[in-house]
């Protein structure tokens, strides 16, 4: 693929990794892209993996091979991580829009080497981000659409949670949210509900001091700032105001708070999207599911999905990269 050297112009491609080639990522890749340039035929997709897979599921489709892969643990950690540091390589260069990543399994990848919690931290890392988001989008879920939930903490354990929520994360974390949602989701004034950590938002005191201690004076700021965020709500009623239309998204200070609700909602329907990255980033809301291989029962339905955003949000980033420098911005974070 030849670079387009202005923002604005040529074709919108998207690099797409299959994930660790012993699950369902290439199977689900493959056809999900296939049922997307049917639609899209004008972006233009760059599969990467492993020979053996590319070489039999591309079937016409542009493709690169990171590496080989001979079964192990460790080989398919290779593969996985090769093809993810190849993305990003093109989509640092220019050379791709933005970054469609199929899953990949944490054992193989630190059998290789790569010693990660998820592709969340990883790409901050190979990209030199300053401060990064794990946003999970679906539209429509269940009960309509859209939901999107931003996990303010990733993969963490519990017990080490309340040490990291602190202060400088929520103003980081919803600062970074307000400003992708009005860059890429092009939402001019986007109101962003705040979910608390203690039980019924700590009952002024009686279960925690975190809500008073820490979300109070973020959220002071953050509105001096402009931005439109809730106090800190209780986690039984907050997830209302999305599914309501009373929010455009909700901030959850541990994974599964906001996992466990997003998932219930719109499994299979669900996007994993980097914020804080110099591209837009992707990924279907499922694992390698190696159960699924071969049986013709995973479904492609999230990849699909996670492709479809990708392109609609690197369109925004090419929009914005192209914009005069006059044009309105949002609030300095």
């Amino acid at each position: 693929m030849e670079s387009s050297k202005a923002p604005g112009s040529g074709p919108l491609r998207l690099a797409v990794t299959l994930g660790d080639p012993r699950g369902i990522g290439p199977e689900v890749v493959s056809a999900s892209a296939r049922r997307f340039l049917e639609g899209r035929p004008e972006v233009q997709l760059l599969l990467l993996g492993d020979r053996q897979n590319l070489g039999e599921l591309a079937h016409g489709l542009p493709y690169e091979a990171v590496c080989g892969f001979d079964g192990s643990e460790e080989s398919a950690g290779k593969v996985a991580l090769g093809a993810i540091q190849r993305g990003v390589e093109l989509a640092l260069a220019g050379e791709v829009h933005g970054l469609v990543t199929g899953p990949v399994h944490k054992p193989s990848l630190h059998a290789a080497g790569a010693f990660y919690p998820g592709h969340t931290e990883l790409l901050a890392d190979l990209t030199g981000a300053h401060e990064v988001g794990m946003l999970m989008h679906a539209d429509p879920t269940r009960f309509g659409g859209p939901l999107r939930i931003l996990l303010a903490t990733t993969h963490l354990a519990l017990r080490d949670v309340p040490g990291r929520v602190t202060r400088e994360l929520v103003e980081g974390q919803v600062g970074l949210l307000h400003e992708s949602l009005v860059r890429w989701w092009g939402l001019s004034s986007p109101r962003i509900a705040l979910c608390a950590l203690n039980p019924h938002a700590s009952d002024g005191g009686l279960f925690g001091d975190e809500e008073a201690r820490v979300f109070r004076p973020a959220v002071a700021s953050l509105r001096a700032r402009g931005v439109d965020v809730t106090d800190a709500l209780p986690a039984d009623t907050v997830f209302l105001r999305a599914t309501g239309g009373q929010a455009d998204a909700v901030v959850v200070p541990y994974h599964d708070l906001g996992m466990a609700v997003f998932k219930t909602l719109s499994f299979g329907r669900g996007v994993n999207v980097t914020l804080g990255l110099p591209f837009p980033r992707t990924s279907p809301d499922h694992g390698t599911a190696f159960d699924l291989v071969g049986t013709g029962l995973a479904d492609p339905s999230s990849t699909l999905e996670a492709l479809q955003l990708a392109a609609r949000l690197a369109a925004a980033a090419r929009l914005a990269s192209a914009a005069p420098l006059h044009s309105a911005a949002p609030p300095t974070l």
